[in-house]
């Protein structure tokens, strides 16, 4: 597992995470895709079909689909941030590279822990298994202060907010 990275789409901040998967870009294209494999390991699951221009909801808030190309590209905007899925054939299996374009730099080393959390989750999904969102985000303490000092943010946002949810649990 590789390290996400912070780059800049249309001068805005993107969180860029790639990971080569040992199934076939069609597999992963389910798992990417389809709302039931979705919610096995991703934070929330769209229910789309999906096609281009179609608006969903999840979490109280609204998306919409703007490139579907099967199996290599999903694209959408969600809560005005961009994301895509991006797969290709790498070594008999998949490279997939995941994008998160938002606005607020300052939240990047909390926004990468966090994906770098559900990503955990996609291999052992794909495997036939299955990680629960807890176990994967019990690193996230230690994955945030390495992406906070990779980035060159503040790391004390993140550290109160996983002080917070501590309190809360």
């Amino acid at each position: 597992m590789s390290d996400g990275t912070l780059e800049t789409v249309d001068g805005r901040p993107a969180l860029r995470f790639e990971r080569v998967l040992a199934h076939p870009v069609e597999r992963v294209w389910r798992a990417v895709s389809v709302p039931a494999e979705l919610e096995r390991w991703f934070p929330a699951a769209a229910d789309w079909t999906p096609a281009v221009g179609e608006v969903f909801e999840a979490a109280g808030m609204s998306g919409e689909v703007t490139v579907l190309e099967p199996p290599h590209r999903l694209a959408w905007t969600f809560a005005g941030d961009q994301y895509a899925f991006d797969l290709t054939e790498h070594e008999g299996g998949c490279r997939l590279v995941f994008t998160h374009v938002f606005d607020d730099r300052s939240a990047a080393a909390q926004t990468a822990a966090g994906w770098d959390a559900y990503l955990s989750r996609l291999e052992p999904h794909l495997a036939g298994g299955h990680v629960s969102e807890e176990a994967a985000h019990e690193p996230w303490g230690e994955v945030h202060e390495r992406y906070a000092e990779q980035f060159g943010v503040d790391p004390e946002p993140g550290r109160r907010f996983l002080a917070q949810l501590r309190a809360g649990s």
